[in-house]
């Protein structure tokens, strides 16, 4: 006779410690990843520094980094923490530190979720993020590969997700969710 093990359950979840541990749950199995290398870290920033700045210049809503919990369902219980995620003022009424006060964690679709991607990340686990992200109605994803020097741009929708764009380093970005910003891709793989 067999038993399965039963997985983290929502309960469970937020009765957590609060940790700067890197994690994600998927379907009740917590999952700790390596910290993230150095090289990842940088890329990371450079393009948070870049999107909180044209953010908070406009007074658009916030840019947060990892690790931040967004939940995507609660059974069985799923969270991720992409590298770096927008959320706009409009769609979510969030435009600075007063309203993320005292949020364990986000239960608001971003608008934008960005993941910088290791060379152990395997195709499945990139779909499998894209579609919990289609899932919760995010609007854009860009997929960053330092190994390529490239950032995909995708379109989440019901239907899936569609590629606008793929950059290289003599191309700049094009945000549908951020109106008029731009990346030059030069400036990230410097």
């Amino acid at each position: 006779m067999s038993t399965k093990a039963k997985g983290l359950t929502y309960e469970a979840y937020l009765a957590l410690p609060e940790t700067k541990q890197r994690y994600e749950i998927v379907d009740g199995v917590l999952l700790m990843p390596p910290a993230p290398t150095p090289s990842h870290q940088w890329f990371m920033l450079e393009i948070a520094v870049r999107l909180r700045s044209f953010v908070n210049e406009r007074d658009l809503g916030v840019v947060l980094a990892a690790p931040v919990d967004l939940l995507i369902r609660r059974e069985p219980l799923r969270t991720r923490q992409p590298d770096i995620l927008y959320l706009s003022a409009e769609r979510t009424g969030i435009r600075g530190p007063a309203e993320l006060r005292g949020l364990q964690f986000l239960e608001i679709s971003p608008d934008l979720v960005v993941e910088v991607l290791s060379p152990s990340n395997t195709r499945r686990e990139i779909e499998s993020k894209l579609e919990d992200y289609r899932q919760i109605s995010v609007r854009e994803c860009w997929l960053v590969s330092p190994e390529a020097e490239t950032i995909e741009v995708l379109r989440l929708s019901a239907e899936g997700a569609t590629t606008a764009g793929i950059f290289a380093v003599d191309g700049t970005l094009r945000s549908e969710v951020l109106g008029d910003f731009t990346l030059p891709i030069r400036e990230i793989f410097r």
